[in-house]
């Protein structure tokens, strides 16, 4: 089922929540360990991230550093399969720009076709670790639009090789990301919103949020996507604070605010748990809000943590 007709068919308040693939090395048994505990609110979907090889160095003799280019979190694909086989749930693996060139993603595509797989979340990804620049591959996607619009033309049955005639039609329903306090490289607001709108225009069935901690931003964000002719749903996104160092890393990180009332108790907590709990009872307030204004559902980030989502989802569905 494509996730348009999830968000259609929602009846009472439904949940959604994206998971991270396993570290290198690790077994795909964690993921199971957290959805196991996930699967107790029936979610319709589970999102999996896709990640870029990161730039390190290793030490050498002398003195000396290698460059080597590491792909920490492999498997996306085969993850989405072994989720949708497991658990007879949809699951929406992301697809990102950077390390990729378009064959590479069209193979890509053409592999979760073939596996039943047919909602994606086409996305940019995020820069280099270490320049925090983002670098397209050679002959790959500069920008999530441009991946957007090469699933569009493989769902009119256009490849990459033009030679090819009476190619197979997929049927990928795609998502893009919304960013309700702007995206950090945009010029201004209105600008990003227009850039937004030329995905949809490209095909994007419904828009995810980047997480926001003050209802108000999603509130005015799709007001503003509607006054610029969006009309496809879009899905806030929320994820709780769980430590005090998270009041600089998102920020920093995700380029999101943190509001002045939370900032305040996080600070006045005693230690981690006194933290943990304040960012439950917030992220309750926050989906409770939500709900109560007509939302269906709700996209939680889980960033590998899992039993602060459980404490909240059990609270407000």
């Amino acid at each position: 089922m494509y996730i348009t007709d999830h968000i259609t068919n929602t009846k009472g308040r439904r949940v959604s929540f994206e998971i991270l693939p396993p570290a290198k090395g690790s077994s795909i048994q964690t993921v199971y360990n957290a959805l196991d505990l996930l699967m107790e609110f029936e979610p319709p979907y589970i999102n999996i991230t896709y990640h870029q090889s990161e730039t390190v160095f290793v030490p050498r003799a002398q003195g000396l550093m290698q460059v080597r280019h590491v792909r920490k979190r492999p498997g996306t694909v085969a993850i989405s399969a072994a989720i949708q086989n497991r658990y007879q749930v949809d699951v929406v693996p992301h697809l990102i720009c950077g390390g990729f060139s378009k064959e590479e993603t069209e193979d890509a595509l053409i592999d979760l076709h073939y596996l039943g797989i047919h909602n994606i979340l086409a996305v940019r990804g995020d820069g280099d670790p270490m320049s925090k620049r983002f670098q397209p591959a050679k002959d790959g996607h500069v920008f999530a639009i441009e991946l957007l619009k090469q699933i569009q033309a493989m769902n009119q049955g256009i490849y990459l090789d033009e030679m090819l005639k009476n190619a197979t039609r997929t049927n990928f329903s795609v998502g893009v990301a919304g960013y309700p306090e702007k995206h950090f490289e945009s010029p201004n607001k209105q600008s990003d919103l227009l850039w937004l709108k030329a995905k949809v225009d490209a095909g994007a069935d419904y828009i995810v949020t980047q997480m926001f901690f003050d209802n108000r931003k999603y509130f005015e964000f799709v007001n503003d996507c509607r006054a610029v002719g969006i009309q496809v749903p879009v899905i806030p996104g929320l994820k709780p604070i769980s430590n005090r160092s998270q009041l600089h890393i998102i920020p920093q990180t995700f380029k999101v605010d943190i509001p002045d009332e939370l900032a305040r108790e996080v600070e006045k907590c005693k230690d981690a748990k006194q933290v943990r709990e304040l960012g439950v009872e917030w992220a309750i307030n926050q989906s409770r809000e939500l709900y109560g204004a007509g939302v269906p559902l709700i996209h939680y980030f889980t960033m590998g943590k899992v039993d602060n989502m459980v404490d909240i989802v059990r609270a407000v569905i």
